[in-house]
């Protein structure tokens, strides 16, 4: 009997439910409300569908209450974790800092 190959975990994932699974939206519901609105941009494309598929390493624009965040993916959670867990999917690179010269 031979064994089928293991098709491969989803290289990408619906935009809102990234957005809830990062903890970027308190539901998926406020997360596709997001979306709907028109305010979340895909490496600079304003995101049109809520389906839209999103990959690591791609940068995000993201209303977050009367903020905005810019994020880099660099990975795909699994499941909607800890807070802990959600921030080590992703760069913010809008609230960058940097170091101090060594003296």
């Amino acid at each position: 009997m031979t064994s089928q190959p293991v098709a491969p975990v989803a290289a990408s994932l619906r935009i809102d439910r990234l957005l809830w699974m990062l903890r970027l939206a308190a539901s998926r519901g406020a997360a596709q409300h997001i979306v709907a609105t028109g305010h979340v941009r895909r490496n600079g494309q304003r995101v049109t569908r809520m389906a839209q598929p999103v990959c690591a390493g791609d940068v995000l624009t993201v209303p977050v209450g009367r903020s905005i965040r810019v994020i880099a993916l660099d990975s795909l959670p699994a499941r909607r974790g800890p807070a802990a867990e959600a921030q080590s999917h992703y760069r913010d690179l809008a609230n960058h800092t940097q170091e101090k010269p060594i003296a």
